[in-house]
This record gives C-alpha cells, sequence and structure tokens, in this order.
C-alpha cells in the first residue's frame, strides 16, 4: 500500500468513528409543551405585529437549533397567546421565551392528546 492510500483509509476510519460517537450522542426526544402567554389585546393585533412577533421567535429559535425546541403553532386569544412547543425540557422554553423578550407565564408539559377519534 502507497502512503496515499494509507491516509485516506486513516481519514475514512476517523470520520466514521465521528460519526458513530455523534450517533451515540443523540438528542432525547423532544416532549409537546403548552405555553399560555399573558399579552392583553392580543386579539387586537395587526396582521403585521403577529408577523413581526413570528419573526422574532423564528430568529430566537434559529439559534437555539431544532435539536432542542420546536415552535408548532399558536393561538390568539383577546388577551392571551397559546403555543404549541416540542422542546427538551421546560428550560428551553424559558430561554426563548426570554431572549425573545415573550412573556410565558405558564408552561405545561403535554401529558396525552386525545381527539374524537379516542372515543372509537
Amino acid at each position: 500500500m502507497n502512503p496515499r492510500s494509507i491516509a485516506l483509509i486513516g481519514c475514512l476510519m476517523f470520520a466514521a468513528a465521528a460519526f458513530a460517537q455523534n450517533a451515540a450522542k443523540e438528542a432525547p426526544p423532544l416532549e409537546k409543551y403548552v405555553i399560555e402567554r399573558d399579552l392583553p389585546g392580543a386579539g387586537k393585533l395587526s396582521a403585521a405585529e403577529l408577523q413581526g412577533i413570528a419573526r422574532k421567535s423564528n430568529s430566537v429559535l434559529a439559534t437555539m437549533g431544532p435539536s432542542s425546541i420546536q415552535w408548532v403553532e399558536s393561538y390568539v386569544t383577546g388577551d392571551k397567546i397559546y403555543c404549541v412547543y416540542r422542546a427538551q425540557s421546560e428550560d428551553a422554553i424559558r430561554k426563548h421565551a426570554e431572549a425573545g423578550g415573550f412573556p410565558a407565564n405558564r408552561i405545561s408539559r403535554v401529558a396525552t392528546v386525545i381527539d374524537p377519534t379516542t372515543a372509537r
């Protein structure tokens, strides 16, 4: 074997070992949370204001990474916004809220999801 072949094999072995270590360190599955945000007048926010909030949230999420936290959807009511997130922990949700300047008045981990098909 020539020195170039030996170097190439060594690089491939190193890459395979690094890949195996990363696979072993996979993040735990994300849990679902509901966040209640007190925001007086939320139901009267304009489309542009809601877009600004969404953009700020997405910007913070991008810095945290999808293996840590993901925004699923939000429901805007009169004076509150209810958000559904998938996250590693309640702490990740609090960090997102702090970095984005959003309230996170109550954070609840979802234990089970039911829907009309649950009755079948």
